[in-house]
């Protein structure tokens, strides 16, 4: 099994290939499963179309490195039946079928040509990715024996019928088929029907090892041995290759590529929005930076003409007053000329007259002041001309100034004029483009519309559906009465859990109930098929206390199946569940949610959310708050599968769920008591596996938690099925040396003892004597 494992994850590809193993046993003409043990009696399967053998129910792990393949089957070996014979002192009880089922996809792009093993080809068409699948099955078959050489007795006779009967039938086939006979008689036994695929009608290669020993004593099973071989060798099988479209991958793609184009429609709809706002603003800008423009140049020019007319005033009002001056100084000038005329005249009269002489020099000297004066007023006006004039000048230059500044802005009231009808062009064409825009966005937005009409009527046919599940929910919870429910739930889920003690209570309910629990599984798989899983989680939000406990339980019997748990755990109901079990405060939903993530843990990728997601710290919670046993039963259930995953101890530890097992103690309910041992017996297992392999060392986590303490105090008070589970705890811890010190303290030397000698179990025994024998601080307290 090893070899073969090794071989195909060397050869197997993480990208497109992905292997899985499951781990069954034939005992009793039943089909158990070695790596989920509470499944028992699994059926087997045969598809009328194909006629494929499948086992519906049975664990299907995905393993990715060899020491996971390791782990499984020593997990595998530890669940078989095995006992002691004179022919043997571990003789196997029942027939091991190892089933490894393998799958590889296909790329879309490449054109691939798979090659049979006949002379025709296969190419794969381009359009659709195709899986190659392929199940090899490994079966360890349990030796023929005679009643008299095995000395088995009892119990063992029974076992020693069914082991020989698979076998006669397997050899009734082998013969058939060595004869070319055309019966196969497949269904004498459920080994034969399993291996229907490996015989000569079947699509796979077959090959058969058988062992024989050298000792006289057994010649007889060695020549039947020897021709059940040589039988074999006849048998001639038929190889098919098997494909199938995968359709799921083809889904995918295809989903991607809607969301691609929808999300493309909205980047496309969202950037011609953005244009037409940039359009809309820019053209809000235009007119308004046009209007500005208008109104500027509008208070320019008015600006322009009335300082026009201020200059031409102001000219007007210059000349007017420098003719005036002109005037007045045109007057003093004559009568400068009449003054100087008249003291001629007076000069003359002075020669004439010399007795007005000094009459007439002081009237000189009058007319002389007078005419000094007259000549500074004169000198005065004459200044003032010409400053008049400069003014003039500057009145001027300043008029021609503002003429060509005039002549400047009516230049620029054209360009403006220009730019203005350029503007108002090239604003018209853009209207026209915004408004065929606009016309293309309405038509879009009534496509749009209508598909939100569409959409909108599908939100209210989901509407109307929820009601009416809604309905239907309460119509069943007032079909049945709570307890047939509760019960027939609580069984489910503690069967699912994995409680050996609770297996073995429904094993012994009353007819009457098992035809209860099953009408309640087929009304329950009635509801999944019709309403669907997503509509089943939605009813775990509901307002309604009613329908959210019945959508609880619901929820809970399907993860009771492997099937559905990738499915619930995908939709988000483990996150809903989680939510569940912290906010809600009713019993009855603490007691079936915790079920349903009990269901859930026994699946290693689970474990790790359910962890990661704070589950345990919430399990230890409701285990503190709660007085319920069947809620009890439950969260101890859900811990105790979290205990088989030795990844998770120390956070299990820190988040108080080894505490949590022990506070549960305090009920005194024999299933809730199972429950702890069975969850400290994991526990203890994985951590002794661990420590044997060399990746821990120190002192046990359960013994820092007080749980060595509570093992010797209650090691003998319980039930068998339970005091087995604390043996194979206390034996596994005491296989750590670093506990040896705290085991004799305790007094654990005499229960190690006891143990090796009256334990009903064989490997707790065997585990016993070992510790015994290979600790030399056990041997020296022997002593």
């Amino acid at each position: 099994m090893v070899r073969a494992l090794e071989h195909i994850l060397s050869s197997m590809s993480l990208e497109t290939d992905s292997v899985a193993v499951s781990y069954l046993q034939l005992y009793l003409e039943s089909v158990q499963d070695l790596l989920a043990p509470e499944k028992t009696n699994i059926p087997i399967v045969e598809d009328p179309k194909t006629g494929e053998v499948s086992l519906p129910g049975a664990a299907i792990v995905e393993i990715k490195d060899l020491e996971h393949v390791c782990q499984l089957l020593q997990i595998g070996e530890t669940n078989r039946h095995a006992a002691n014979t004179k022919m043997n002192t571990e003789s196997s009880r029942s027939h091991a079928i190892l089933i490894i089922h393998l799958q590889r996809s296909l790329k879309i792009k490449e054109e691939t040509t798979v090659s049979i093993p006949s002379d025709t080809e296969h190419t794969l068409p381009g359009d659709l990715p195709l899986v190659l699948k392929s199940k090899l099955l490994i079966v360890d078959l349990a030796g023929s024996e005679r009643i008299d050489k095995s000395g088995s007795e009892g119990h063992m006779i029974e076992e020693a019928k069914f082991i020989n009967l698979s076998l006669s039938s397997l050899g009734k086939c082998i013969n058939a088929l060595a004869e070319n006979s055309s019966h196969i008689p497949t269904r004498d036994s459920k080994l034969t029907r399993m291996l229907r695929d490996s015989f000569g009608a079947g699509t796979a290669r077959t090959s058969l090892v058988v062992t024989i020993g050298p000792s006289a004593r057994h010649h007889s099973e060695t020549s039947s041995t020897v021709l059940f071989g040589q039988r074999a060798m006849k048998v001639v099988n038929t190889i098919r290759l098997k494909e199938e479209v995968d359709y799921e991958t083809l889904y995918k793609n295809v989903e991607n590529e809607v969301d691609h184009l929808t999300s493309e429609m909205e980047r496309q709809q969202k950037l011609r929005h953005r244009e037409k706002m940039q359009l809309e603003k820019r053209l809000k800008e235009s007119e308004t930076f046009l209007n500005d423009l208008k109104m500027i140049s509008s208070v320019q020019i008015e600006n322009l003409e009335k300082e026009k007319h201020q200059f031409e005033y102001a000219v007007k009002r210059l000349m007017q007053e420098l003719e005036e001056k002109e005037g007045r100084n045109n007057v003093l000038s004559e009568k400068i000329v009449h003054l100087e005329t008249s003291l001629n005249e007076k000069k003359q009269q002075q020669l004439e007259s010399f007795s007005t002489t000094q009459i007439l020099a002081e009237t000189t000297k009058t007319y002389e002041k007078k005419m000094g004066e007259l000549l500074r007023e004169l000198e005065e006006e004459r200044s003032r001309s010409a400053s008049m004039k400069g003014h003039f000048n500057v009145l001027e230059q300043q008029l021609s100034d503002a003429r060509s500044s005039a002549q400047f802005q009516e230049n620029m009231a054209r360009e403006l004029k220009r730019e203005l009808s350029k503007i108002t062009q090239t604003f018209t064409s853009q209207v026209h483009s915004l408004e065929e825009k606009i016309s293309q966005l309405v038509s879009e937005k009534e496509l749009i519309y209508g598909e939100l009409k569409s959409t909108q009527a599908k939100v209210q046919d989901e509407a109307s559906h929820r009601q009416s599940l809604e309905a239907e929910v309460l119509r069943l919870k007032r079909s049945k009465t709570d307890n047939c429910v509760e019960e027939s739930k609580t069984l489910c889920g503690m069967v699912r859990s994995g409680s050996g003690l609770g297996s073995e209570a429904f094993m012994h309910k009353s007819g009457n109930l098992k035809e209860t629990l099953a009408s309640q599984r087929g009304t329950i798989s009635k509801i999944f098929e019709e309403v669907g899983l997503p509509n089943v989680l939605a009813l775990l939000k509901s307002e309604e206390l009613e329908v959210q406990i019945h959508a609880v339980k619901v929820v809970a019997n399907l993860a009771a199946e492997d099937i559905n748990q990738e499915k619930i755990v995908e939709e988000g109901g483990l996150d809903a569940l989680l939510s569940l079990l912290e906010t809600s405060e009713n019993t009855t939903i603490h007691r079936a949610t915790a079920g349903a993530i009990a269901n859930l843990a026994m699946n290693v990728s689970n474990q790790a959310l359910i962890m990661n997601k704070g589950g345990a710290r919430l399990l230890a919670n409701i285990a503190s708050k709660t007085d319920d046993p069947q809620t009890m039963r439950m969260v101890a259930g859900a811990i105790a599968n979290l205990c088989g995953n030795e990844k998770w101890h120390a956070m299990l530890k820190q988040d108080g769920g080894i505490k949590a097992l022990l506070g549960m103690f305090q009920t005194g309910h024999t299933d809730v008591i199972a429950q702890i041992a069975r969850g400290l017996a994991n526990f203890a297992k994985c951590e002794s596996r661990v420590i044997s392999q060399g990746h821990k060392k120190g002192r046990s986590l359960l013994i820092e938690d007080g749980v060595l303490s509570w093992i010797m105090a209650n090691s003998t008070m319980f039930p068998p099925s339970t005091r087995r589970h604390i043996e194979l705890a206390f034996c596994h811890l005491a296989q750590n040396v670093e506990n040896s010190r705290d085991i004799i303290i305790t007094g654990g030397i005499k229960e190690l003892l006891r143990i090796s000698k009256e334990s009903s179990r064989d490997d707790a025994r065997n585990l016993a004597k070992k510790a015994l024998n290979s600790n030399p601080a056990f041997l020296k307290e022997i002593q």
